[in-house]
């Protein structure tokens, strides 16, 4: 349970047009990097194998591969640094953390793409036969 006046705090600051994303969403996170008096953009793209915390406290995790080494990330969603999160595809997990993909090489990363909520109902509804039923 929340304290009303860190709830009211948090609201001020929390972002509103968050996209929704899940663990094995392929992702590209625009973040902003001050060099000197310039601020430009840099993108990390990678897959989330972690989302953690809640309301300003909530961050996820980023893994991609590099030259053959792996790279993960921790960002705060709400962070002003971030300046979009793009996702580029959704991917099926069936647990929370995924980090048994540290341990994998490769092709054995990849995971399955996530189906449409639009188009699992309407392959789950039969259709009326005009044949006798058996």
């Amino acid at each position: 349970m929340k304290n009303r006046v860190m709830a009211l705090v948090e609201e001020k600051y929390a972002k509103k047009d968050l996209p929704k994303f899940a663990i094995g969403d392929q992702v590209d996170v625009h973040q902003r990097i001050l060099e000197g008096q310039k601020e430009r953009i840099q993108v990390f793209s990678g897959t989330v194998i972690a989302r953690r915390g809640d309301g300003l406290r909530e961050t996820f995790t980023v893994r991609r591969v590099v030259q053959g080494e792996g790279v993960e990330r921790i960002f705060p969603i709400h962070s002003p640094k971030i300046a979009t999160i793009d996702v580029k595809r959704t991917g099926e997990a069936r647990r929370a953390k995924l980090y048994y993909l540290r341990k994998r090489v490769g092709k054995a990363t990849r995971l399955r793409e996530r189906k449409e909520k639009e188009g699992e109902v309407a392959s789950t509804t039969k259709q009326p036969s005009d044949g006798p039923a058996e």
